[in-house]
Order: C-alpha cells, then sequence, then structure tokens
C-alpha cells in the first residue's frame, strides 16, 4: 500500500472516530443539567473536544483545530469551575458540536479546505460562546505592563511582582565559598541563558557580625528568569553545586495554564506520571529518579509507597497543578487503551459475508445430520448432534453482533425534543426506558426517521402549551415517554 493510501486510510480512520466523539459530546451535554456526575461528564466532553482537535492536527486540518480551541477553553473553565453549568451555556455548545460534525463530514468529502460559508456560520458560533469566556467584568480587564527596574535586593522570600517563565530558590551550601565556588558567578552564568527579571536576596540565615564566619555562605537568592532554555539546562548551570546546596526550579504561576495545555497534548505513548512531567519539561530526569529512589527507599521501611507525584510535590521541584494535569492525563490514556483492548472495529460488509457463511454453513449441518439420522448409528448421530449445536451457538453469536441498544437512537431525540419544545413554546421532558433492549442495526438505522416523525407529531399535537396545561390542573411540564 502506498503511502497516499495510507493518509487516505488514516482520514477516513479520524472521521468515523471524530463523528462518535462528537455524538458522545452531545449525548453527555443533552444529560448534564440533571446535577449527577456532573465533573465527569463535563471532563468525558473536555477529552473529547481536545481528541478531535490533536487529530486534526495531524492532517493539517487548521480550521477544524481553530474551531475547536475555542470550545475546548470553554470547557477547561467549565471543568475548573470557573464557569457554571447552565442551560444557556449548553444551548451554546450543542450547536458547536453540530458544527464540529460538519466540519468533519465535510473532511470525509473530500474538502480538506474551509468553506466561507461554513467558516462566516462558525465564526457567529464562537462569537456566542467567546461572552461566556469574556464573562461580566470583562471590559474591566486591562493589559498591564510595566518598566522594568534594576534588581534590587531585599530581605524577604519571593520578588514583588511576577514575569519571566522561571522560578530559581537558591540556597547555597555554607562551605560554597570555602570549596572555591561563588554564588556570584552561577547568577551571572545564569545570566546567559536569559534575562533575570527579578532577584530578591535571602539573608535571614546571616548570622550577627561577631558570629559571623568571612569564608562561609549564608545568603540566598530567589530569582525570575525569563528564557527559552529548559529546566534541564536551567539546572546544569549549578551543577558544580547541586550536592551541598538547594536549587529548586519551577515555572512561574503566569506559566503553570501553558505547562497543563502541554501535558494534556503529549502522545499517548506513555502511561507513568513520571515520564509525563519530564516529557512536558516541567520535571529533570534527574529530580524523577531521585522521587523514585526516595519512594523506593520509603516503601522498604515503611510500606505501602507513597505516591510519586506526592513525593515530587513535597520535594517543591513541581507544582500540584502540574501532577493534576499529569494523573488526568495518565487516566486517559488508560481509559483509551482499555476501550481499544474491549472494541474493534469490523466492516458491515465483512460482517455480512460471515453471516451468510453461517447461513450455508447451518444448512450443511442439517443435511449432514438427516443423513445421520437416516444410517441410525449411534456414534454417527451423537457426533452430528453436537457439531449442530456448536454451529447453532455459532449462528446466535455472529447475529448477535449485530446487535446494538436501541438507546442510542433514542438518546438522539433528547436534542430534537429540546430543540422543538423551544420553537413550539412549550416545557416537554422526554423519559427513556427500555434502552438496554438490542436490535439489529439496520433495523435501527430504518426506524430512525419513522420515530422522528412520531416525536414531532407527538410534541406538535399531544402536549398543550404550559398555561393551557396549568388551567386544566396539569404539571407545567408535559412528558414524552420512548419505550422499548
Amino acid at each position: 500500500m502506498s503511502f497516499e493510501d495510507d493518509m487516505k486510510q488514516a482520514l477516513v480512520t479520524f472521521t468515523i472516530e471524530s463523528l462518535e466523539l462528537v455524538e458522545n459530546m452531545e449525548d453527555l451535554l443533552l444529560n448534564l443539567e440533571d446535577g449527577s456526575e456532573t465533573y465527569e461528564r463535563v471532563n468525558a466532553i473536555f477529552r473529547a473536544a481536545h481528541t478531535v482537535k490533536g487529530s486534526a492536527g495531524l492532517f493539517g486540518l487548521d480550521h477544524i483545530i481553530a474551531f475547536t480551541h475555542v470550545v475546548e477553553s470553554v470547557l477547561d473553565q467549565l471543568r475548573e469551575g470557573k464557569l457554571p453549568v447552565s442551560a444557556d451555556l449548553i444551548a451554546a455548545l450543542l450547536p458547536c458540536c453540530d458544527h464540529i460534525e460538519l466540519l468533519v463530514r465535510a473532511v470525509a468529502a473530500g474538502d480538506l479546505d474551509p468553506d466561507p460559508d461554513t467558516t462566516e456560520s462558525g465564526q457567529l458560533l464562537l462569537e456566542q460562546l467567546q461572552t461566556f469566556l469574556d464573562g461580566p467584568d470583562a471590559s474591566l480587564q486591562q493589559v498591564t505592563s510595566y518598566t522594568e527596574e534594576p534588581a534590587h535586593v531585599e530581605t524577604m522570600l519571593g520578588s514583588a511582582q511576577e514575569s519571566g517563565n522561571w522560578h530559581i530558590s537558591l540556597r547555597f551550601g555554607e562551605d560554597s565559598l570555602r570549596n572555591g565556588m561563588d554564588p556570584l558567578s552561577f547568577i551571572r552564568y545564569l545570566a546567559t541563558l536569559g534575562e533575570i527579571t527579578h532577584l530578591t536576596t535571602i539573608s535571614s540565615a546571616m548570622p550577627d557580625a561577631e558570629q559571623m564566619d568571612a569564608e562561609s555562605s549564608y545568603l540566598g537568592f530567589e530569582i525570575d528568569v525569563n528564557s527559552q532554555a529548559g529546566k534541564e539546562a536551567l539546572e546544569n548551570v549549578f551543577e558544580f553545586v547541586r550536592d551541598d546546596s538547594l536549587i529548586n526550579i519551577l515555572p512561574l504561576q503566569s506559566t503553570i495554564a501553558d505547562y497543563i495545555e502541554l501535558i494534556r497534548s503529549l502522545p499517548e505513548d506513555d502511561a507513568f506520571l513520571g515520564e509525563l512531567l519530564v516529557k512536558s519539561g516541567v520535571l529533570t530526569r534527574r529530580e524523577l529518579e531521585d522521587g523514585l529512589s526516595k519512594q523506593q527507599n520509603d516503601s522498604q521501611s515503611s510500606p505501602p509507597a507513597q505516591p510519586i507525584g506526592e513525593i515530587l510535590v513535597e520535594q517543591q521541584v513541581v507544582q500540584q497543578p502540574l501532577v493534576n494535569a499529569a494523573l488526568e492525563k495518565q487516566k486517559q490514556i488508560k481509559d483509551n487503551k482499555a476501550r481499544e483492548n474491549q472494541s474493534i472495529r469490523v466492516d458491515a460488509e465483512r460482517l455480512d459475508k460471515l453471516i451468510d457463511l453461517i447461513g450455508e454453513l447451518v444448512i450443511s449441518s442439517a443435511g449432514v445430520n438427516l443423513r445421520a439420522k437416516e444410517t441410525a448409528e449411534a456414534t454417527l448421530l451423537e457426533t452430528t448432534s453436537e457439531m449442530m449445536r456448536l454451529v447453532e451457538e455459532v449462528r446466535d453469536g455472529v447475529l448477535q453482533l449485530r446487535m446494538v441498544p436501541i438507546g442510542s437512537t433514542f438518546s438522539r431525540f433528547q436534542r430534537v425534543v429540546r430543540d422543538v419544545s423551544k420553537e413550539l413554546g412549550k416545557d416537554i421532558g422526554l423519559v427513556i426506558s427500555g434502552g438496554e433492549t438490542e436490535v439489529d442495526k439496520s433495523v435501527m438505522e430504518k426506524i430512525g426517521d419513522p420515530l422522528m416523525h412520531l416525536v414531532r407529531n407527538a410534541m406538535d399535537h399531544g402536549i398543550e402549551s404550559a398555561e393551557i396545561r396549568q388551567q386544566r390542573g396539569k404539571p407545567s411540564q408535559g412528558s414524552l415517554r420512548l419505550n422499548a
């Protein structure tokens, strides 16, 4: 198979899986307001949108990436509790699911470039979403700027203003000067890797003058650095004093969100927490090895072992939000692998071919069994009877492969009932029962449109408006029931 064929097949897989993810997003959104498992559902919706965006990036589908990114940002705010679950928010997100589906179906039809009309309609949806991102106080938000002042020395912990992308906490060993290591030379070398935007001198360990040793080092430093260098490169600056000194390098709070996003976008090829943190750049290999060594030593003295994430936070080599993001990514990887192990996608034509062959086998087996009865040979009759039993079990098992729960069709009507009830100005709730009932996939595909017609008719003509219902002594909300 040529490279072009491989890419076409990969694109087909992308469209199939993306459409399934969008359908799952819609189902979860429709059930979000019932108040149960809200956090888990929001997480699942976010992961679905993130997967679609990441997969689209593999094929350079920038228009899908751009649209889904905004949706993902709103979902991120939702799962962090910065946005409440509301009917208005769900009403704004549901059309976005439709739009993502439209974009993916266009790709499936061979249109890899954005359509101007579709782009315009998508922009209108994004403008509605933006109101949730901006919030009511958006107009009061201003960009803060400042004029850099020369680094100053203070006897306090922490800087007065946060800038840059790394914060380095240094406590040089007392024997550093005695061993020929000048702390200031390390800071000057650090400045060659970026810009020191703020420096605070810590002198709390300095003794009284009469007790001071001129060859001992007492000062510590809290430094903010703006550097394109990675954490490992910054750590290597202090290679010669690492054993005797306390050196912690952490991303500034202002950059944590960027690293969380990076962790979430990592490829799903390693589910180990430490490896995810190392690959994101917030943890060095040495820090991970030190943490694992401590975990092993502690577990020998007092099992069970403390989780590696807790150890890394205690050692102040990584912040808790980054560990939480890595734990979430780890869970996502494990869940995806579990789903991959549980199911496999089979082409419907191959399945039909197998069912036909099983049918022929059943007929042939019946013929053999008939001939065995004519011979009246006990051993042969016993063998053919067992063969018939096995063939029938295989037949039933193969036919079961085509059976799917009807609830997946029923759940589509949640959206229909929601939209049509708003259009009609009626308060209608959908009650589904028997969703676990299984029917043949071909049957389910054929009953979809007739069911849709029945549901719309029931809402149009079978349920009065809320005012009329109240006048007649009925609950204001009407119920539409689907039962299998």
